[in-house]
């Protein structure tokens, strides 16, 4: 056992106790509305926590065979799958091993789909693009800009396409709250509307931040329920921040000070092998007892130990001096974070330890050099 500031750096640490606050939001969410919640794999897939989140919510869903193989042997429930296309070498086990396969386009759906009869178990669906943009900021995850590949437009939909499905799904939100929702549904029911009657469930996506403390959780259960009532439909959703919001850290050392025009630290961690997000979106992490440039006495600029000039995480400016040997806290680390590491420049991944509500933490994944290697050839 450890405590958080005696791990060995760099490391994970999911906190459990907020894993399972989150879980208890979502649960009400399937209590109140009779929705089923599915965790999101591509987000969050540390399978030691699938016993706790299998308590409180109906399955896993996933973007290809791994990630449905692991919600199937780690979790065991409900267990959906969406790709935009389909390994012909795959789909016979996913047919086996998922209960909602969902399908891009009208050719996926028609190759496969004497597979899924064939086993018995899965049921087809189509995602459907509903062409409202409800996004700000964040273009890159928009899947009803124009040129957009994902999803069929209610202009190439028809009645044939409608009787070979069980369900159709839309997913074009992105940290969003329930208006958003809200506006895409009307977007939904406005073009897809009559579709609708004929299905049995309605795959809502992910994107919902069900577990922000500014979510609008009245306005979603209203969203579900005028959904489920006027159709006949089975909703679900599949959030993978909301699972996990808040709930890890990213602990790490700063190995070296360096001096441009400001002081650099120089930290074991590295945005670009680490939390690649922070290139990629841009995006600046929270980080723990820290302010905004200049908001407090001594301002640094976060950097890493690649030979990546634009490896930087930001600025952020302290109480006291940084020394080297300190430990920093990279807060709401435990999405997208541990399923996007690489060993870029031959980086170790980070270890991962799970903290208990008590503070205890305990190592439940530790990476050395073979990693690295059998990763390559």
């Amino acid at each position: 056992m450890y405590k958080i500031n005696e791990l060995p750096t760099p490391c994970f640490v999911i906190d459990e106790g907020k894993l399972e606050e989150n879980l208890k939001i979502l649960h009400q969410v399937e209590e109140r509305t009779g929705a089923k919640i599915l965790l999101a794999q591509k987000c969050f897939s540390c399978f030691s926590e699938y016993p706790l989140i299998g308590k409180y919510i109906s399955g896993t869903t996933a973007s290809g065979l791994y990630e449905a193989r692991l919600g199937k042997e780690e979790m065991g429930l409900e267990n959906h799958v969406y790709s935009p296309a389909y390994r012909p070498q795959d789909m016979e086990e996913l047919a086996q091993i998922c209960d909602h396969i969902i399908f891009n386009s009208e050719k996926q759906l028609r190759t496969y789909l004497p597979v899924l009869k064939a086993s018995g178990t899965a049921k087809a669906g189509l995602r459907i693009n509903p062409e409202c943009s409800t996004q700000e900021g964040h273009a890159i995850y928009d899947p009803c800009a124009p040129g957009s590949r994902m999803g069929i437009r209610a202009c190439d939909f028809t009645d044939e396409l409608a009787d070979l499905v069980d369900g159709l799904h839309f997913h074009t939100l992105c940290e969003q709250n329930s208006d958003d929702l809200e506006t895409t549904l009307r977007a939904v029911e406005e073009k897809f509307g009559k579709w609708l009657f004929k299905m049995n469930w309605l795959n809502m996506g992910g994107g919902h931040h069900i577990t922000r403390e500014d979510y609008d959780i009245e306005r979603l259960i209203s969203c579900i329920n005028h959904m489920k009532e006027t159709y006949g439909l089975q909703i679900y959703l599949e959030p993978g921040e909301a699972v996990a919001l808040n709930a890890g850290y990213n602990v790490t050392e700063v190995l070296d000070i360096v001096e441009n025009n400001g002081k650099i630290l120089i930290l074991d961690t590295s945005a670009a092998c680490h939390m690649p997000d922070v290139l990629e979106m841009p995006y600046r992490p929270p980080l723990k007892g820290s302010g905004l440039p200049g908001e407090k006495p001594y301002t640094y600029r976060l950097s890493c130990n690649t030979c990546l000039a634009g490896d930087v995480i930001g600025e952020y400016s302290f109480d006291s001096q940084i020394r080297i040997g300190d430990r920093l806290y990279f807060e709401d680390m435990a999405i997208y974070s541990m399923v996007k590491t690489n060993t870029f420049n031959g980086i170790p991944l980070p270890s991962i330890a799970v903290m208990d509500k008590a503070g205890n933490c305990r190592m439940i994944k530790e990476f050395g050099y073979e990693d690295f290697k059998n990763r390559l050839s």
